[in-house]
């Protein structure tokens, strides 16, 4: 029944399709076979809000509306962003306003986490999480460690009332215990902006303390104007700052072998990347590596310690992931086009792809990636700027890309009828690009047009068949 109300879906949409809210059109072209034929609606129940987004299918052509249920701000959303993640066990992440907001169910109903009870411990101290008139401008991070545990925190600006002091809360939900604690963190400089996240892989021994993880939040302004560090934790609630090493490099070589792809990682490998502008992703052996962090162009690596070191290796970009198969990731934007580098012997050797946007995009306003080795699944998500004036949402999926780089559907999300621009101070905002995969592949991104005043996000509903 379910199958034969998606073939008649798909048969209609594919009649209307064809002409894009963006002023871009595609040509038809008649095809026996074409991908849409392995497509199935993973989730029975209807969402509030489901939308068609078109579809292409770039080995014919082909183009088709795909159904993804559409979700705004009140989900953990705020003003400008989502900052969205998921769970092995396939929750959905989000901590673009206040508190860390979850669902379990795809979409259906959602939870929240609100500071509450003081857990007694370090350095936390009592504080009012938000100043009455300015709820709603708290905005933080979130990630889900290799032993199920969740890191996540909020930064609160403006909250010290007169002082207009910035607040640091770490917010953890411990998988050993089942349970939320928080800790609001007294620091001595102003944050300052959206933070990046990243676990260090454990076990940890340092000076600070031990555990099975270190968590590393980093400014999003500090980081990218004046690279001075961030706030490192062993707990995931007491946190203190940190400083990067210098670029010109003196810290001690190490050598690492970065080739997992036999050593059967686990499926958290493929969850827990960090937002792409932290520039940086866990070792499976342990530690965390910086790619292409020294002038030299060699990667800045925390061992175990939490000490930094050089590895005299070199990678394609900055912006690379390790999934759950071994394989690394890294991605590169030059002008409208991207390359997709992808090494399956620990940086070794490299093959690539390169994806060449649409003639109308003039400019690429944010952009973000995700692999998830269990699923065999590579997704490119880009918002750039349209020749004929608006910004334009778009996903590549590429399905199979152990064997294959090439996508095989680009998808066409939301109305791409607004303009908008990030930074502080512009009437309409998208600050940037957010991207999780659930574990039955669908694709969870943030995106914005004109039917709502705040960014959206959208959830894909319609797969392949694994």
């Amino acid at each position: 029944m379910r199958r034969m109300a998606l073939s008649v879906l798909l048969a209609l949409s594919t009649i209307l399709a064809g002409c894009f809210s963006n002023g871009e059109s595609l040509v038809e072209e008649e095809a026996i076979d074409n991908i849409w034929t392995q497509y199935v609606l993973i989730d029975d129940q209807q969402h509030e809000d489901p939308r068609p987004f078109t579809t292409v299918d770039l080995n014919t052509n082909q183009s088709t509306n795909m159904s993804w249920a559409v979700f705004d701000a009140s989900k953990g959303g705020n003003c400008c962003e989502h900052y969205l993640a998921t769970t092995i066990e396939g929750q959905i992440l989000n901590i673009g306003g206040e508190y860390p907001v979850w669902s379990l169910d795809r979409g259906h109903s959602w939870d929240t986490y609100i500071p509450g009870v003081l857990p007694a411990l370090g350095q936390c101290v009592t504080a009012v999480p938000t100043n009455p008139g300015q709820e709603g401008l708290g905005e933080g991070s979130i990630v889900q460690a290799t032993n199920g545990d969740i890191i996540s925190m909020s930064w609160y600006p403006y909250a010290g009332g007169d002082l207009k002091l910035d607040k640091f809360y770490a917010i953890l939900y411990d998988e050993s215990e089942d349970e939320w604690k928080w800790c609001y963190n007294r620091i001595t400089e102003p944050f300052y902006d959206r933070s990046w996240q990243v676990e260090v892989i454990g076990p940890i021994q340092s000076s600070m303390g031990s555990g099975d993880w270190a968590s590393i939040v980093v400014s999003n302004f500090w980081h990218q104007s004046l690279n001075a560090g961030g706030q490192i934790s062993v707990d995931g609630l007491n946190y203190y700052p940190f400083q990067f090493p210098d670029r010109s490099g003196g810290d001690p070589e190490v050598e690492l072998d970065l080739d997992f792809t036999e050593a059967g990682l686990s499926p958290y490998y493929d969850v827990n990347k960090p937002h792409k502008e932290m520039r940086a992703f866990p070792v499976p052996s342990g530690g965390l590596l910086f790619p292409s962090y020294y002038d030299n162009g060699n990667a800045a690596y925390m061992d175990t310690s939490l000490s930094w070191n050089e590895l005299y290796v070199q990678f394609p970009s900055e912006y690379c992931q390790i999934d759950s198969a071994g394989i690394i990731h890294c991605v590169k934007n030059s002008g409208t086009s991207f390359t997709h580098y992808m090494s399956n012997d620990g940086a070794v050797n490299w093959t690539n792809y390169t994806y060449e946007l649409s003639n109308q995009s003039t400019q690429i306003e944010e952009w973000e990636f995700q692999a998830n080795g269990e699923l065999d699944l590579f997704v490119l998500n880009v918002r750039y700027q349209s020749s004929t004036g608006p910004d334009v949402d778009t996903v590549y999926h590429v399905r199979g890309y152990s064997e294959d780089m090439s996508p095989d559907t680009l998808t066409y999300i939301g109305q791409g009828d607004l303009d908008s621009t990030s930074g502080a101070g512009n009437d309409i905002r998208f600050d940037f690009a957010s991207l999780a995969i659930l574990n039955d592949g669908g694709v969870v991104v943030a995106y914005h047009d004109s039917t709502d005043p705040d960014p959206l996000f959208a959830v894909e509903m319609m797969i392949p068949e694994y």
